[in-house]
């Protein structure tokens, strides 16, 4: 008697009403997780694969799929009045998935299976590289000047990497088409692939006669000096892109991009989170009590604020438009929040300390009477603790 088979939805571990395109990707992921090329020698794992293979290749065909949403296993095993046979592997598209899997397994880059000579336009490489700004450089933007190596077309050669006088040969190895095709073996037989030709690097060109100059790579590295606009509001981490600042393309492919990390330094006043800014003033204790305008220190400068009378210390106040602006629309910007610290004096005067005791006097909260409070409070503590059964 046939052992039962698990039922194809739940080996994918997708529902009945999953479109194509999510069969597709659990495929994909359970594919790539129990590969025998990924797991050599483990015939567990080898077995998973092969009944995540069966699922997708009935689960992907719409046809199957309802024969299957019918009648099961049994549409396919010759049980289920459809024939003997059970179901071809082959019948089902494998090429896209397996194309990503063996291009990430074997280096040979995504889309293997994908059609195409090598030769076309290809864009280069992109560039990184850093910069370093202040803190209101960050929040108001600025120009800075980067110099680095950039690749350049070869003068002597135009870029050709041949020798003046002669030209590049088609590539023996790939016939001038820039790719390679190899074989893998798999649980479905052999399976074809595509990489780039190691001998021409996806030219389809071989340089006989190599640019004395150049060396036959078509490009010399000069320093360059690019001005850099950093916008308003950028923040530590973020990059700017500068088009067609990278590397040289090939086969007449546009340049890469010139990606430019800016690093910002820490300003002493103020503490960023996104658009808003954080900072702290100490005011005295008698502007806390009696209030009074004091100075704040913002991104524009300063500006007065009014302190009300009673405020007490670790008080938030909000100024509205003084953070940073937003990167999309400049005219946009972030708060200020500032926390109003009462600074207590350590060290006073002879006369300092005599008038904060009349200030007491006259407040009714002496110096001797808070003495006295706080003796009658100790007393009253320690008969309560008396009569507890911890001081027994």
């Amino acid at each position: 008697m046939a052992e039962k088979k698990r039922d194809y939805y739940e080996v994918l571990g997708v529902e009945k009403t999953a479109s194509a395109d999510e069969i597709k990707k659990a495929y994909r992921a359970l594919a790539k997780k129990y590969h025998p090329d990924m797991n050599p020698g483990d015939q567990n794992v080898a077995e998973k694969f092969k009944e995540a293979s069966e699922a997708y290749a009935i689960l992907s065909d719409p046809d199957k799929r309802k024969q299957y949403d019918q009648f099961g296993t049994a549409a396919f095993d010759g049980s289920g009045g459809f024939g003997s046979g059970g179901f071809d592997f082959n019948s089902a598209d494998f090429s896209d998935i397996f194309g990503d899997i063996f291009g990430d397994i074997f280096g040979g880059g995504r889309g293997g299976f994908r059609s195409g000579g090598g030769t076309g336009p290809v864009q280069g490489a992109n560039v990184r590289a850093s910069v370093r700004i202040s803190f209101r450089e960050a929040v108001f933007g600025c120009e800075k000047d980067l110099t680095l190596n950039l690749k350049e077309p070869c003068p002597t050669c135009s870029g050709t990497g041949a020798k003046p006088g002669t030209q590049p040969q088609m590539c023996p190895k790939c016939g001038g088409k820039g790719q390679v095709i190899y074989t893998q073996q798999s649980l479905f037989g052999m399976i074809q692939n595509r990489t780039v030709c190691p001998d021409c690097g996806g030219t389809g060109k071989y340089i006989k006669d190599k640019c004395p100059d150049c060396g036959g790579s078509g490009y010399k590295t000069s320093r360059k000096t690019i001005s850099v606009t950093i916008p308003a509001g950028i923040d530590n981490g973020q990059s700017v892109r500068i088009r067609e600042k990278g590397e040289p393309g090939r086969g007449g492919g546009p340049r890469g991009d010139l990606l430019v990390e800016v690093i910002v330094a820490s300003d002493p006043g103020f503490v960023r989170d996104g658009m808003d800014l954080y900072s702290a003033v100490k005011i005295s204790y008698a502007v806390a009590t009696l209030g009074a305008p004091i100075f704040i220190d913002t991104v524009d400068g300063k500006v007065i604020y009014d302190v009300k009378p009673g405020t007490r210390t670790d008080t938030k106040v909000r100024l509205r438009g003084k953070g940073v602006p937003s990167l999309r629309n400049r005219e946009l910007r972030g708060d200020q929040y500032v926390t109003l610290v009462v600074d207590v004096p350590t060290k006073l005067s002879k006369e300092a300390r005599d008038i904060l005791k009349q200030f007491d006097e006259l407040t009714g909260n002496t110096l001797e009477a808070a003495g006295a409070a706080g003796q009658e409070s100790g007393a009253e503590d320690t008969k309560k603790k008396k009569k507890s059964k911890f001081f027994k």
